[in-house]
């Protein structure tokens, strides 16, 4: 394997590469022939593309159909095919410019990644019976570590202008069949692609109507039409979204209302344009105004602009109001960058899925397609921004597969998995109302909410309240800081959901990835150790204060409230931020407002800077919760979405495991509760050590309740502190895969 890389990074084109992987693996398996065929999606058809011991003359000319002969069979089964003698297989097909008369032992196996056929690999010998299982199972092995380079390599020569894929459209063929990813939001989704930057209405380039109604009367009709349908959009949204309440369509709305706008076209009709190349000539000014702005949250209105004038332009031509608004519903998008602002459009587009290429922003949008249900991916291959519009794409938001032209079988075997995953998302799968392990402990299942929405979801799945409420949702989704009002609202809600459980209210989470399209800050080197959390908001005071206020006012009456702070890093901190929320109660009470006036005051664990002064921010704040995801991050100093250091992010690592345990030993000395809100909250393989060391609080998301709860059901608390205090006394992360079976020990 380690020649096969070295032939990989040394070829200096495909073919010397192909050339040097058919000598490498026919001598390391001492056979007189080796052989690569590819498969030709345009011809439909595997090609002979590299051998040796063949006669050169049959490179590039030897076509098989699948099915067609011993190498054809094992294309379309997709399963090894080892025979003593292969002219008396019943499969065998003979071309006679292969020379290969004088061969009798045949191996093939197939080359497939996935679902997705590319080649298959032979090898031959002259003997009869030369080749047994061992060889069957490192061919498999080699074929499997060739998959990737052969199938980049089967669509550089498409590229190349080489015979192997004559016919085939440039642009149908940039891309391999499969597109491997990281699944971001799970779920199945499968339509047109949509290429977003790409899908401006054709409407708005448009230069001639002929034939089409003029005049202001048609200019003001389209108006009216316009604004009853952005008003049954935004009601029927708000229903899915409260959190935008009528802000998704703001600057639609204020289009609608702007006299100048409303002047100008007017003004353009008066000088002899027809209504519709009026609005075309205002609504371009307006985008060219804009989309010079320095500022990038000016620029990003552009799009708000395009979206409103297709729409009335649509609404002026007859029938235009039948038409679908913006084309997307039910299509695949694919973007460079989303904001969660941006999510919720195509949300009210009813996009099917969504499939992010390297660049765009992660974190919050991740989050947001998980609450709304809309399948995500992330790829790296920016070649994927220049598929056709319109090519059926299948994402898979489970494993994080994208599929171009997904072949029938493909399509099939995705739809029923589809109806599954639909089947158990439906159901609660009988949960208690209460959890609690195989020995009576009880433990406690909290929700982690990043919606509004889900709250339905999470009281079907029994949760014994709210153990984290992202609040920054109501930040990222909307072009403006929300008001104290619009704050109010929406934690009210949250509370009167879950009237007598925990509410926890984590403040403002910012930062790093999570940018607010409003904000308007400049970019940071390294913004994961910049401007984020806590310190943003102890930065601007004036955003916090309105925060704390509307958390303190919409508490009121609430049994267990209880308000936590992102990223703390040190006493002083922590101190400050709970003198805000004093401070806040002081104004409130001198304002006659009603208020809750003893909310529980906690904190995120996630930084390496608390851990090792756990014990003394025990005895100050009120309750712990333990962001795994950042712990391991910043402890391990690895960036997990980034693919060339995303297998050091290991959260079995022995320091990770003994900061967890030393954090719920300060929480049970000094009597606080502690819970873990990260992944590791919800992963089989870590919860009978978290429950091990005395964590008996998991807050989650609701889907992975049913499994969390029947994990536990199943677990002795007994043999957990055992394996916890096994795993604690292992210092190598090897030791501790192992043991937690994510290793498979070597024989």
């Amino acid at each position: 394997m380690g020649e096969l890389s070295g032939v990989l990074r040394d070829s200096d084109d495909i073919l010397m590469f192909l050339d040097q992987t058919v000598d490498l693996v026919a001598r390391h398996l001492k056979a007189q022939v080796c052989s690569i065929y590819l498969y030709d999606e345009s011809t439909e058809a595997l090609v002979l593309r590299a051998s040796l011991g063949l006669k050169k003359e049959a490179v590039g000319r030897v076509r098989l159909a699948p099915g067609e002969g011993l190498v054809g069979k094992v294309f379309s089964g997709l399963e090894a095919l080892c025979t003593g003698d292969g002219h008396k297989h019943p499969d065998f097909r003979y071309f006679s410019e292969t020379g290969e008369e004088r061969f009798f032992s045949f191996l093939a196996v197939p080359i497939h990644r996935g679902a997705v056929r590319i080649g298959v690999l032979v090898v031959q010998h002259e003997d009869t019976d030369r080749f047994d299982d061992m060889d069957v199972r490192a061919l498999r092995a080699t074929a499997s570590q060739l998959a990737s380079a052969l199938e980049n390599a089967r669509l550089l020569l498409s590229l190349s202008g080489d015979s192997f894929g004559k016919g085939a459209s440039p642009c149908s063929e940039k891309l391999p069949s499969l597109v491997r990813g990281k699944a971001a939001s799970p779920g199945y989704a499968m339509g047109p692609a949509l290429i977003l930057g790409q899908t401006a209405c054709d409407i708005l380039r448009e230069d001639t109507e002929s034939g089409m109604p003029t005049g202001r009367t048609c200019f003001h009709q389209a108006l009216e039409r316009t604004a009853q349908e952005l008003t049954d959009l935004q009601e029927r949204f708000a229903e899915r979204l409260p959190e935008s309440a009528a802000l998704i369509f703001t600057a639609h709305f204020m289009m609608l209302k702007d006299p100048s706008f409303r002047r100008r076209v007017e003004e353009k009709i008066a000088e002899g344009l027809s209504a519709m190349a009026a609005v075309r000539s205002v609504a371009r000014h307006y985008i060219a105004v804009l989309g010079a702005s320095p500022q990038a949250y000016v620029r990003e209105k552009v799009s708000d602009i395009e979206d409103f004038s297709c729409r009335l332009l649509r609404n002026m031509k007859p029938g235009g109001e039948d038409e679908a608004p913006l084309g997307h519903g039910g299509g695949v998008v694919i973007a460079g960058e989303l904001f969660p602002s941006d999510v919720l459009k195509l949300v009210s587009q009813d996009v099917a899925g969504i499939v992010l290429v390297s660049g765009g922003l992660t974190s919050h949008v991740s989050i947001l397609c998980r609450s709304l249900q809309i399948p995500l991916v992330f790829v790296e291959d920016r070649g994927l921004l220049d598929l056709p519009e319109g090519t059926r794409v299948l994402v898979d938001g489970a494993v994080g597969n994208v599929y171009i032209r997904p072949e029938p079988g493909v399509v099939e075997t995705f739809s029923r998995s589809r109806e599954t995953w639909l089947s158990v998302e439906k159901g609660s799968g009988g949960l208690a109302d209460a959890t609690f392990t195989r020995d009576g402990v009880k433990i406690q299942l909290l929700a982690n909410i990043n919606l509004l929405s889900e709250m339905r979801l999470a009281l079907r799945m029994k949760a014994e309240g709210i153990g984290l409420y992202r609040s920054e949702f109501p930040f990222l989704i909307r072009s403006a800081f929300p008001s104290e009002a619009e704050q109010h609202g929406i934690y009210r809600r949250l509370f009167e959901g879950m009237p007598d459980k925990p509410v926890t209210i984590r403040t403002l989470d910012v930062g790093g990835e999570k940018v607010m399209a409003h904000a308007n800050s400049s970019a940071e080197v390294n913004p994961e150790l910049g401007l984020r959390s806590i310190r943003f908001s102890l930065m601007h005071k004036d955003l916090f204060e309105t925060q704390i206020r509307a958390i303190l006012r919409a508490a009121h009456g609430a049994v267990s409230p209880r308000i936590m702070f992102p990223m703390i890093s040190s006493l002083d901190e922590f101190r400050e931020a709970r003198a805000m929320v004093m401070a806040c109660m002081d104004a409130l009470r001198g304002e006659g407002l009603a208020f809750h006036t003893h909310p529980a005051i906690g904190m995120m664990v996630e930084l390496p800077a608390v851990v090792e002064i756990i014990g003394d921010f025990a005895k100050e704040a009120d309750f712990f919760s333990i962001g795994t995801n950042d712990l391991v991050q910043y402890m391990l100093a690895v960036d997990r979405s980034n693919p060339k250091v995303a297998h050091y992010y290991q959260p079995q690592h022995p320091s990770v495991l003994r900061s967890l345990a030393r954090i719920a030993a300060a929480g049970r000395d000094a009597d606080i509760d502690v819970s873990v809100c990260g992944e590791m909250g919800h992963d089989p393989a870590f919860i009978p050590f978290l429950l091990g060391i005395g964590i008996r609080s998991l807050s989650l998301d609701p889907q992975f309740m049913p499994a969390v709860q029947g994990q536990i059901q199943r677990l002795d608390l007994g043999w957990a502190k055992d394996h916890a205090e096994n795993l604690l006394g292992m210092s190598s992360i090897r030791a501790v895969s192992q043991a937690m079976g994510l290793l498979i020990a070597e024989a």
